[in-house]
């Protein structure tokens, strides 16, 4: 049975290949401290489907190139993307912009015919 991995996908740049980056918490026998081991693996994705900050389920498979020993199985989350919530806080801003901006050309509207 081949083995089954979940991580996150760091890089995407290779075409049709993805890197994915796995976390592991482990503690020291002696010690009894707790570290977190990183290790990276390329894998295959035919269709070019998976981004940057991927939650990824892959499965070892037979050599695909000298560094590829994994496929991608599917999607399991994909994030929730900043550049979203950054237009969204934009674009509250700007509702809240122009009625500011209304207010103080009214009040120098109004200052302005006070003075003449």
């Amino acid at each position: 049975m081949a083995k089954q991995i979940t991580g996150v996908v760091s890089s995407n740049k290779g075409d049709k290949t993805i890197v994915v980056t796995v976390q592991v918490r482990k503690t020291h026998p002696l010690y009894r401290k707790q570290y977190t081991v990183t290790s990276k693996f390329m894998a295959h994705d035919e269709k070019n489907e998976a981004e940057v900050g991927d939650k990824v389920s892959i499965v070892e498979t037979r050599p695909i190139s000298a560094r590829k020993h994994h496929i991608l199985e599917r999607i399991i989350q994909k994030p929730v993307l900043r550049e979203d919530s950054l237009q969204l806080t934009k674009a509250v801003d700007e509702a809240a912009q122009p009625a500011s901006k209304s207010k103080a050309v009214a009040e120098d509207a109004e200052t302005s015919e006070g003075e003449a």
